[in-house]
């Protein structure tokens, strides 16, 4: 979907081509929740390790300012944002070589701890875990893993666009190893696994226990800085999904100009970011982390389906035939998706009903706002840009 309509908006631009004007409506308004939900998750995360380095640091206070940096950072050059989240990355890599290597030394656990899967109950004893109950948190798994379609958002500052599908994919094989790897070497080398996820920060425990006061300092600082990198990355996508709506035509002039204008030398969308960043302070302050999760979690099983549906009707109506990247397997790949979230968002449902209530709310409210604002101004009001013309425009670089 990536390949073939490589423009900033991502996921809200390629359903609106394919299910229509209002079907992409609706996601936008989806993305643009989840967006903000993600920063605020990401960021709170900050205080865990930070506090491990120094101990006024640790708190939601760290999290909010870690928005607020990463706010101010995203509105610099994409050249320069991507310099600072280059040597971020190689800072989070090392991190990650040490987790990994101080598990995989000692291996205590058994491999079948890798698909066994279980729960603590009462004692912090490991229980047998029910597969509605694996299935329910595959939602928040999800969320570990999302982020790799972000490549798209740049698309737009991007030479050589043609190549945004295999980006977006190597984009996804390095983040399943780099995130397993060190997940399978902790998991397989922890002291106890009751202990471990029990711990309040089971990353910390695991340190402790294998490397000591030092490395757990030295590691929690490169995870510390691995969630900030993190957040300026997403701050970077909200910012222009904000941006792109903004230019499509979504707003009164009066809401929309602003947040359409770019920075003159800067070449960033500064007051779409900053106002991102302003609701992610604002969320991330006044909503309980565990919440934060499980809404996140149920936000992308929807976002997932609408861009399942979007691959599988745009090959049929042929809205994506002139795409560089090909999907292979088709349709199974498509309708896999489908029907694998739409089991993870029963059991999400029967588990806990209201995170799923929320992003379905925010589809209703894009649909209503559609056809109660923009449908009838459609002539001039959410208009799509043309994708080949925006690929080779450079007023964003």
């Amino acid at each position: 979907m990536s390949s073939a309509f490589p423009i900033t908006g991502g996921e809200y631009a390629f359903a609106a081509r394919t299910l229509g004007r209002s079907t992409g409506f609706a996601l936008f308004a989806l993305g643009l929740l989840g967006g903000v939900l993600t920063v605020a998750v990401i960021a709170l995360g900050t205080g865990d390790y930070l506090g491990v380095v120094w101990g006024s640091l640790g708190g939601k206070r760290t999290g909010l300012a870690v928005i607020a940096l990463a706010s101010l950072v995203a509105v610099l050059g994409i050249r320069l944002d991507a310099w600072v989240t280059g040597v971020f990355l190689a800072v989070e890599l090392a991190a990650i070589a040490v987790l990994a290597w101080l598990g995989l030394v000692h291996v205590e656990q058994p491999v079948s701890t890798l698909w066994t899967a279980h729960a603590l109950g009462e004692g912090n004893i490991l229980v047998g875990a029910s597969a509605g109950l694996v299935v329910s948190f595959a939602a928040t798994a999800l969320f570990a893993y999302n982020g790799y379609g972000t490549a798209v958002y740049f698309a737009e500052e991007t030479r050589q666009v043609s190549s945004i599908g295999k980006v977006v994919m190597w984009s996804l094989g390095i983040t399943v190893v780099a995130e397993c790897l060190p997940l399978v070497a902790v998991l397989l080398g922890t002291p106890s696994t009751s202990e471990l996820m029990a711990a309040p920060s089971p990353m910390n425990y695991f340190l402790l226990e294998r490397g000591g006061d030092a490395r757990n300092t030295v590691v929690s600082l490169g995870i510390a800085i691995a969630i900030v990198n993190a957040v300026i990355a997403i701050m970077l996508q909200v910012g222009r999904l904000l941006y792109s709506s903004a230019r499509d035509r979504a707003w009164s002039d009066v809401v929309g100009r602003p947040p359409a204008a770019v920075h003159p030398r800067l070449r960033t969308p500064v007051l779409a970011t900053l106002v991102m960043g302003g609701a992610a302070i604002v969320v991330a302050w006044l909503v309980p982390l565990d919440t934060l999760i499980l809404a996140t979690g149920a936000n992308l099983v929807v976002l997932y389906i609408f861009v399942a549906v979007s691959a599988l009707y745009g090959r049929i109506r042929g809205t994506t035939a002139h795409a560089t990247y090909r999907m292979p397997a088709w349709p199974w790949v498509p309708l896999g998706v489908i029907g694998v979230m739409a089991y993870v968002l029963y059991e999400s449902i029967d588990a806990d009903r209201r995170p799923v209530g929320i992003a379905v709310a925010m589809v209703a409210a894009g649909y209503l706002y559609y056809y109660a604002y923009l449908h009838p101004r459609r002539g001039h009001r959410w208009t799509m840009p043309d994708p080949v013309r925006d690929a080779t425009d450079p007023a964003m670089r």
